[in-house]
């Protein structure tokens, strides 16, 4: 390791290496909760070049590495492991060029989401990529974990604004991919064993992501209904009346919502009774008059059909923020809660309330006084389930129990958040023998020394 460091700190400029109590516990661990462990050095690159610097260094001396952006990660995999060097991308740090005629933005992979989404706005365009970590996540982040988030029943994860990027591999080599047009079969679309690999085959430097002209307005509504199926079929119905301009449908089991409601400060309910469920609806256009005229009267077309029993329609900005902030109200309850079970999963939509039935009835008989608090994009497949009993000692069994069903309902043990490191053991529960025999072949042929996030995925 000495001759290791004494190689970087000859070659690099001193600021990017950083060594024993000089290192802030920050880069110790992630969002997930997963043990911290400090790693044996910090490097911060700036360029690509120095990146490539490193890990051919880091290549020639056998040395494994964790990748780190914001740290916002749920599933470990930017969480240090004992003898791993830690190289965190926060420096790289630029929005290279927004290309207004073709609607593509080129940026650092170490830029906070939220800074694209603000630079893209100054052009009357938008990022359709939205997590509730957008100030904190850095889109090399993102796109190494294919995120998912808000806006995906519209326009899909984030493999789908992705048209080109730069990664290093693990040797160094700096592979550059950086197209800008949609259409190019060009043999193969070598972004796409980055995208969502989280580290494991390349680190990602520079994107190049695909805009959407900003919307000119947005309507949004929180509605009330009796049962799942009511949920599906208004799926349905919501697609057909408002075709592509339905961004958002997030649903809160009453489990959830009255707990936000309860725990979360100056959150209240605006219906003056319970439901069973509660759905967050989103619909963008460009004709204010329009398109209010056409979402409400497709909410009402549906209430009379009796797929709603309530629905509250949003008359200003302040209202729909407030709807937004129940469904937001999660990342406020899990600081309050404690020994969370955080999964994110998902399955067929119309599996999901049949499975929500089930674990709540099996976690139930299992486990002495368990909360357990459901709720979901479901559009897209995407089901949170969060589980506690204030026991640490339960939550692995949780988390298990959790998979398993998962396994038996023939889902994917992870939705948006990653594999990484706690989910690692499930993954057969969701991938066949065949299809980890051939994540393994390409991780061997990419990095054969595994130097490269060691021990994530797979």
């Amino acid at each position: 390791m000495k001759n290791l460091l004494d190689e970087l700190e000859a070659c690099l400029d001193a600021s990017i290496l950083v060594t024993g109590s000089d290192i802030s516990d920050k880069y110790f661990s992630d969002w997930s909760g997963a043990k911290p462990c400090p790693p044996v050095a910090l490097l911060r690159p700036k360029t690509t070049s120095e990146l490539s610097t490193i890990m051919a260094l880091c290549h020639e001396y056998d040395q494994p590495v964790v990748i780190q952006g914001g740290l916002t990660g749920l599933a470990g995999g930017a969480t240090p492991q004992k003898g791993e060097v830690a190289i965190s991308l926060e420096r790289m740090n630029a929005i290279e060029e927004i290309d207004t005629t073709a609607m593509t933005l080129t940026a650092h992979a170490g830029t906070p989401l939220q800074t694209l989404q603000a630079a893209a706005a100054e052009h009357d365009l938008f990022v359709p990529i939205d997590l509730g970590a957008r100030g904190s996540c850095m889109i090399g982040g993102n796109v190494s974990t294919n995120a998912g988030g808000t806006e995906v029943i519209r326009y899909g994860m984030t493999r789908s604004m992705v048209l080109g990027l730069e990664a290093v591999l693990a040797d160094g080599t700096v592979i550059n991919a950086m197209n800008k047009m949609v259409k190019n079969n060009s043999g193969y679309d070598l972004k796409h064993l980055f995208i969502g690999s989280e580290g494991t085959l390349g680190i990602v430097t520079r994107v190049v992501l695909q805009l959407q002209p900003q919307s000119r307005s947005t309507h949004t509504a929180l509605c009330a209904l009796s049962n799942y199926e009511s949920v599906t079929q208004l799926l349905i119905e919501l697609k057909r009346s408002l075709g592509s301009g339905l961004t958002g449908f997030e649903l809160m089991w009453d489990n959830y919502y009255d707990k936000a409601i309860d725990a979360v400060p100056d959150l209240t309910s605006p219906f003056d009774k319970s439901h069973p469920f509660y759905l967050l609806v989103e619909y963008k256009d460009n004709d204010k008059a329009v398109g209010e005229q056409c979402f409400e009267s497709t909410l009402f077309t549906q209430f009379e059909a009796g797929l709603l029993t309530d629905v509250l329609i949003a008359q200003s900005l302040e209202d729909a923020a407030r709807f937004w902030r129940i469904r937001d109200g999660i990342g406020e309850l899990l600081q309050i809660l404690d020994s969370v079970s955080n999964q994110d999963v998902s399955l067929p939509v119309t599996d999901i309330g049949e499975f929500a039935c089930d674990i709540e009835k099996r976690l139930k008989d299992k486990y002495n006084n368990i909360g357990i608090l459901l709720f979901g994009h479901i559009g897209d497949n995407n089901l949170h389930i969060c589980a506690y009993t204030g026991r640490e000692e339960d939550k692995a069994n949780i988390n298990k129990d959790i998979m398993l069903m998962i396994g038996e309902y023939s889902g994917a043990i992870t939705a948006e958040h990653g594999i990484g490191v706690l989910k690692r053991d499930f993954l057969p529960l969701s991938r066949t023998e065949s299809e980890i025999t051939l994540m393994k072949t390409i991780k061997l042929a990419m990095d054969p020394k595994n130097i490269l996030n060691p021990g994530r995925v797979i």
